[in-house]
């Protein structure tokens, strides 16, 4: 296998930071190219230390002094800011782009990737969330692959691999039901946000966790599923899984359904992603059916957790709507997290911006930059 230079947007995230994992395991494999974090500069110093990529970009342009100060004496080199984020990944060296940015930030990075002919390890979702037919269409144009790095998702690329010439009837996506799996409106209404921080299954950042707890984290793998694999609505199915083993499954046309199994790893989802087509070998902890006797399975209760029924919503009147639907997310996440409003009323927020901000029903790339600037702007009032 020809050695691959990787870029990793978001590299002091948790994807970033287990995408380095991966790389360490295989450096025969993989080359770090480009790292880049938002405002983790200690640990970004640390992480171009270890894996010297050519260069590196800090979002906060405060602290380009400090990673340049650190950086600049071992030869890497040192950028700032959103816009020289846009460039480095066009780099010539660049074989595949992990963009494990979180939310919004993620779109215009890996449009630009995508532009210059780079493959896409996808941990973004937003990206596809907000600007789905767009980027699918970019894409093919460019003749990239987009290769994703949910759970979910590899899941259903890694059951499709030798069915791609056949039709899918449907998927299904598994949720893991998240800390609040159960409860009903009055005892959600009194969540702390310790409480929703504290996920059975996964290790992950902050904003994705509460978006599990809430269920908009699988609103939103719905709708990146719907471009990502060319599907419409009512192809696709979400069932509460609380064990987390299996991470998603594919029926095809004549009814055998196939799932892909593991323990709760992200290391194994990005491993393919980056590896791909090859499966690469790996001292990952091996699942045992006998640990785990019961697989249960249930209906998702989407009265209760309201957004993953709006996300079912805005991906069915498609345009802008989903673009709608993240910004509002955004801002209702940040709220929630910083004690300004109640876990219930994130929904809420999301409700209200859906049906007043202005709806756009083939929007260009300037607009979903618009939506989501208004969305954001009309969502902080109602804070």
């Amino acid at each position: 296998m020809q050695k691959r230079n990787i870029a990793i947007l978001g590299s002091t995230g948790s994807i970033g930071t287990q995408a380095l994992e991966v790389i360490e395991a295989n450096l025969d494999i993989f080359e770090v190219e480009v790292l880049t974090a938002q405002n983790n500069a200690d640990l970004l110093i640390t992480q171009s230390i270890q894996f010297k990529p050519n260069c590196v970009v800090i979002g906060h342009e405060e602290l380009y002094n400090k990673v340049f100060q650190a950086l600049d004496p071992l030869g890497i080199k040192v950028y700032a800011g959103a816009k020289a984020l846009e460039s480095v990944v066009q780099m010539e060296a660049i074989d595949i782009v992990l963009t494990s940015m979180v939310g919004y930030a993620g779109l215009l990075p890996t449009i630009r990737a995508i532009e210059a002919g780079k493959h896409i390890a996808l941990a973004n979702k937003e990206t596809l969330v907000v600007a789905g037919e767009l980027i699918t269409k970019l894409a093919l144009e460019k003749g990239v692959r987009i290769f994703p790095v949910d759970s979910e998702h590899s899941a259903i690329f890694q059951c499709l691999v030798g069915e791609f010439h056949n039709p899918i009837e449907k998927i299904i996506l598994t949720a893991s039901g998240g800390p609040f799996r159960g409860k009903k409106r009055e005892e959600l209404a009194k969540v702390t946000k310790a409480q929703a921080l504290k996920h059975p299954n996964w290790v992950m950042g902050a904003k994705i966790t509460i978006d599990s707890a809430s269920l908009m984290n699988k609103g939103l793998e719905v709708i990146e599923a719907k471009w990502l694999f060319d599907l419409t609505a009512s192809q696709i199915d979400v069932v509460v899984h609380p064990q987390s083993i299996i991470h998603s499954l594919v029926q095809f046309e004549d009814g055998s359904i196939k799932a892909q199994l593991g323990l709760p790893d992200m290391k194994l989802p990005i491993q393919f992603a980056l590896g791909f087509p090859n499966r690469i070998k790996s001292d990952f902890p091996r699942f045992d059916f006998i640990n785990y006797p019961n697989l249960t399975f249930e209906q998702p209760d989407k009265e209760t957790f309201r957004n993953l029924q709006l996300a079912f919503d805005a991906m069915a009147r498609g345009g802008n709507m989903p673009c709608i639907l993240n910004a509002a997310n955004e801002i209702a996440v940040a709220a929630f997290l910083e004690d300004k409003i109640g876990f219930l009323q994130m929904s809420d927020l999301i409700e209200t911006c859906m049906a007043k901000v202005e709806f756009i029903k083939s929007p260009s790339l300037d607009d979903y930059i618009q939506t989501d600037a208004e969305t954001r702007k009309f969502a902080a009032t109602l804070l």
